[in-house]
């Protein structure tokens, strides 16, 4: 099985405009959530998630999120693509 690790940033604003600013800085939006706790606002690196989602099995895929130095095991809920790029805009992960 395919194992991925992505070093996050946390964000601390949600919604809309939150989102925008941070693809405005080079950063794609997600969100952690899931197993009865909070969710988590992060930022993953573009160019980390696009090789990650070019790997075969990626919503199979064992995923490590590494945030603050916290490691959260998740999986691929979802992700958004923009319309006319083809570029990832956002991505949920679901705890295991």
């Amino acid at each position: 099985m395919v194992e991925i690790t992505f070093n996050a940033e946390k964000r601390e604003k949600a919604g809309k405009g939150a989102a925008r600013a941070c693809r405005r800085e080079g950063r794609i939006p997600a969100v952690i959530y899931g197993g009865k706790q909070e969710p988590i606002m992060i930022s993953l690196h573009p160019v980390e998630l696009e090789k990650a989602l070019d790997t075969f099995g990626f919503y199979k895929a064992d995923i490590t999120i590494v945030l603050d130095g916290k490691k959260y095991s998740v999986v691929c809920q979802d992700v958004q693509f923009h319309p006319v790029s083809d570029r990832p805009i956002h991505v949920d992960f679901l705890r295991k």
